[in-house]
């Protein structure tokens, strides 16, 4: 998935005409893993495993950056905390396994990749959306991985861990080669969403088409994700830790609320997708209604503006702006969109076409005359690898409220600051753990 964003941000024309070097890469990273996988070199196994540990560990150290801010609510600070901590300890542990011992981590990676299985099956099982059985296979298939992993059987506990990384390395290098050939064939009015690597749930089946290829238009207003989440938007919720800021807010009378999201753009641009008709669903009725099945599927309306839905309803309390996007490939989507108004709670919903809408924006935001430099920059950047998470979240589930503010805060910092270097961002981060003491032009200084 990182890689997928990152060919999105940097868009597909700077690399159409070097396709064949997507390929020469790929097939270079194939047979790397193949080596890994048999076990020809211990020094390749070594290197490989230090670098990924110092990713890990450099990500790790980085993503501590988000917990000073003060964009971000106790909840989510301590969940960027866990998830910075943890990362420091698989990138140590991975850097340390050659030295002292792969027990201890052969022990981690194989519930690691357990507790994915359970999170891929059940959420496939309960959403059901299309592809779901595969899905489910999937997910056994990785848990058997995972048992066989922490047993050492078939693969001796040494082979475990090079056997992961060669895997993931495999599956780089194919997706490169996969999107060169797909990449050759792109016409250039087509938006490189509508490419097969993207079709997962259906989501980009209105990926734009630019009939005009006319001069690039600027961006003159800004593009605004409202989020209006659970518990932002429950009477008095009954508070329950990540359930009510990710999903649903159940209030005091039993009613959940599961949140809204919007995307605007001035003057004529506003895509808010609803129910036809409100449902107040209970805790029953709201775990049936998961299904993305066609049974589930409702009229739809679109809301006229923010001001109608902060006037009928309240107003948002998230809000993310963007200034570096495509206007005409939004109302492309848009147009694409509209045409069809069905909503479905978990396919087909208010936040699936507001992050739909918002990738479609960015394509080629970040385009540059060095494509591959900006292609490392942003691979090495710890928000890229944060929205990826994200993505893959929202796939194995669907797209909520609250996971659209933290991908659209994610996004922001990549396309609106991305000439701010990490490390003085991360700079900025220990001067506000450590203050420096100002003494003021009246003041003496203890000595």
């Amino acid at each position: 998935m990182m890689l997928k964003l990152a060919f999105l941000l940097i868009g597909p024309k700077a690399f159409q005409s070097r396709w064949y070097s997507l390929a020469v890469v790929g097939a270079f990273l194939v047979g790397v893993a193949i080596l890994l996988a048999a076990g020809y070199s211990r020094l390749v196994d070594v290197a490989a495993q230090e670098l990924f540990g110092l990713v890990f560990l450099v990500y790790g150290v980085l993503s501590c950056a988000p917990i000073a801010s003060q964009a971000i609510d106790g909840a989510t600070r301590s969940i960027a905390a866990v998830k910075a901590f943890g990362l420091i300890a698989i990138g140590g542990l991975l850097m340390l396994a050659p030295i002292v011992s792969e027990f201890g981590l052969t022990l981690l990676f194989g519930l690691a990749l357990l507790l994915d299985s359970i999170n891929r099956t059940v959420f496939a099982v309960v959403v059901r959306y299309p592809d779901w059985r595969l899905m489910v296979a999937v997910g056994l298939v990785e848990a058997a991985f995972a048992v066989g992993i922490a047993v050492g059987w078939p693969f001796p506990p040494g082979q475990s861990i090079p056997l992961c990384i060669a895997l993931l390395i495999g599956l780089w290098g194919g997706l490169l080669i996969r999107t060169s050939l797909l990449l050759r064939r792109l016409d250039d009015e087509v938006a490189i969403l509508a490419l097969p690597i993207f079709s997962k749930r259906g989501w980009y089946d209105n990926a734009p088409v630019l009939v005009d290829l006319g001069d690039e238009v600027k961006a003159e207003a800004p593009l605004i994700i409202h989020v209006w989440t659970p518990v932002g938007s429950a009477v008095n919720p009954e508070r329950r830790l990540l359930v009510d800021r990710y999903i649903a807010a159940v209030d005091a009378n039993g009613v959940i609320s599961t949140g809204h999201s919007a995307l605007e753009m001035q003057p004529n641009v506003y895509i808010s997708h609803y129910p036809a008709e409100e449902t107040e669903r209970s805790q029953g009725d709201f775990f049936s209604s998961l299904r993305g099945t066609a049974d589930n599927d409702l009229p739809g309306c679109f809301q006229p503006s923010y001001a109608y839905e902060a006037e009928r309803w309240c107003p948002a309390d998230a809000h993310v702006e963007f200034r570096n996007y495509n206007p005409r490939r939004l109302r492309a989507f848009w147009i694409g969109y509209r045409q069809d108004d069905t909503y479905n709670l978990t396919n087909r919903n208010c936040s699936v076409v507001v992050a739909a809408a918002l990738d479609a924006a960015l394509e080629g935001a970040l385009a540059s005359r060095f494509p591959w430099l900006r292609l490392t920059r942003l691979l090495l950047n710890p928000d890229m690898w944060v929205a990826a998470m994200i993505c893959n979240q929202a796939v194995s589930m669907t797209w909520t409220p609250g996971m659209v503010l933290d991908y659209a805060r994610t996004m922001a910092r990549l396309v609106e600051t991305d000439n701010e270097l990490w490390i003085r961002r991360f700079h900025g981060f220990l001067t506000r753990l450590h203050p420096r003491k100002t003494v003021s032009d009246n003041q003496v200084p203890l000595t």
